[in-house]
């Protein structure tokens, strides 16, 4: 691709339209102008056409050259399990070091291209993402189950990624900065470089938001990317791929793989030649990048979000409504499948009837149905076997003493669909207020008051967000000041602790929920993707 020459600002500077961010809230905004109709219409037609594009086979595309080994994964949907989505590409370590070269020569020109035409590129990717909005929506719907909101708001996501970590690296002039001059024939400057080449690592559950972000994160700071898809989430990486290629990211500079875990996966955590890795998922895989990385013979930067068992606390003075409203959409937004779902509430005995009862109103009355549905609000789970989960988690708190007041079975319809289950009158030490389900699943205890509930709630390994509802200043101010989380919410109707926005929320974990303390979508995350250079000429 040829180069473009610009000259850059020694300092810091913003001009014209690059001084204004503005998120994408495509629904919110339809709704706001009374336009729902048109946003329902594109939609549907959206579905429509890809229902009969499904069952693509979907190759491996590296150095620009599309790979197809022969063998395939498929996946069906979880929506209906007659329905195979895609067929991809089943790569080796092979084919991971064959990419891995390629984009170790791709970085020679990508790592040097100037960072003002690497901006251009995913400000022309976020407008391809707004043209092709209805169809990545329509693509989630049959690959993850995401009803028409969800994916509507996961597109969003992928769209102020782009045109925001682009506007970052405007506004810090691509982080170049003057510094002081502590000998004054020394010219001192601060700049930062990238590292080379990052493995992606990317989960099912926002397969066109998170791979978009962490990918134009690593492409915007001048590496190249070893992008991988979850295996569930093939279809939607594939088209975030593609559209960022026709924005103009060079052949060198992006390569897509797919395949089995203990291959792929494997090679790209354990290849010593890769320079940095960016993963979200579970636990369990971040530690293991994590402990892999420490033992090879460099250090390299490894960027995790790996999860939550993110906690909501009620207090005697909360709008029970409010508080109800929130954590429903906390606990159920897209099944329960997001690593803010909030799935452990502590209420002050006092109110834990009345919230309890709304709460459980408001789960049993929810629609359960095929995700293209305008009705739905729930749809799948991601598995069948976490729909087994849901039913034995609510058949183990009756036999521990519990009460399922809402849910615990599965729903009759050709995919992986159970009701969202609302537990109460357990233990404090029980599991299901310590570890991390993935599902359409919430445990309510009752506590002596606000101390007693934010100490159960710090009670677990992970912190990435968390939130109280209490219409007291002085609880919301001490609730911040002691909750051990990264993302923290008081009083949000529309979702307790989950929906965090580009600009707004910077979205990353404490404790095991994450290992940079930096948040997607923020203004420290790019810099994880570089390494500072001092540079001095003597004048």
């Amino acid at each position: 691709m040829a180069q473009t020459t610009v000259k850059t600002e020694p300092v810091s500077k913003v001009e014209g339209r690059f001084n204004r961010f503005e998120n994408k809230q495509t629904f919110w905004r339809h709704a706001q102008n009374g336009t729902l109709d048109r946003f329902h219409a594109e939609y549907e037609n959206a579905v429509n056409r890809m229902r009969g594009k499904l069952g693509e086979t979907l190759p491996l595309v590296i150095g620009g050259d599309e790979v197809r080994p022969g063998a395939t994964l498929t996946w069906n949907s979880p929506a209906d399990r007659d329905l195979a989505v895609c067929h991809a590409a089943s790569g080796t370590r092979r084919h991971v070091r064959d990419a891995l070269a390629a984009a170790k020569e791709g970085f020679a020109t990508w790592g040097t291209t100037p960072w003002q035409r690497r901006c251009e590129v995913l400000e022309r990717a976020a407008d391809l993402f707004t043209e092709h909005f209805y169809d990545l929506c329509a693509s989630m719907t049959f690959e993850t189950g995401k009803s028409r909101f969800e994916a509507s708001i996961d597109v969003d996501e992928a769209i102020d990624f782009l045109r925001f970590y682009a506007f970052t690296m405007r506004e810090t002039n691509g982080f170049r900065q003057q510094m002081g001059k502590p000998v004054p024939e020394e010219d001192c400057r601060s700049v930062r470089r990238p590292y080379g080449v990052f493995a992606v690592l990317c989960p099912f559950n926002f397969p066109v938001a998170i791979t978009t972000g962490m990918t134009a994160a690593a492409l915007v700071t001048g590496n190249t990317v070893l992008l991988k898809p979850s295996p569930k989430g093939c279809l939607s990486g594939h088209k975030v791929f593609s559209l960022l290629k026709e924005a103009g990211v060079p052949d060198g500079a992006l390569h897509f793989l797919t395949g089995p875990d203990e291959e792929v996966a494997a090679e790209l955590i354990e290849n010593e030649g890769v320079d940095g890795i960016c993963f979200t998922g579970s636990k369990k895989v971040g530690m293991h990048i994590i402990e892999t990385v420490a033992r090879q013979g460099r250090p390299k930067p490894v960027v995790t979000e790996m999860g939550g068992k993110n906690p909501v606390i009620v207090t005697r003075n909360a709008d029970l409504e409010k508080a109800a409203e929130g954590c429903f959409n906390a606990a159920f937004g897209f099944s329960g499948q997001k690593c803010s779902a909030g799935s452990r509430v502590y209420v002050d005995h006092d109110v834990k009837e009345d919230f309890l009862a709304r709460l459980a109103k408001k789960a049993t009355e929810a629609n359960v149905g095929e995700p293209w549905k305008r009705e739905t609000f729930l749809g799948p789970v991601i598995e069948d076997h976490k729909a087994d989960l849901v039913v034995e988690l609510a058949e183990q708190a009756r036999k521990d003493g519990g009460t399922v007041v809402a849910g615990g079975k599965r729903v009759d319809l050709n995919g992986n669909y159970v009701r969202p289950t609302v537990v109460t009158d357990l233990p404090l030490d029980h599991r299901v207020f310590r570890e991390e389900f993935f599902a359409p699943f919430v445990a309510v205890a009752g506590v002596d008051g606000l101390d007693q509930g934010i100490e159960e709630a710090n009670r677990v390994q992970y912190g990435l967000t968390a939130g109280i509802m209490s219409e007291d200043p002085e609880e919301v101010e001490a609730f911040f000041e002691k909750i051990q989380a990264g993302v923290v919410y008081a009083n949000r109707a529309k979702g307790a602790c989950t929906a965090a926005v580009v600009n707004g929320q910077s979205f990353g974990g404490w404790k095991c929920s994450g290992n940079t303390g930096n948040g997607a979508g923020g203004r420290y995350y790019l810099t994880q993707f570089t390494r500072e250079q001092s540079r001095t000429v003597v004048k």
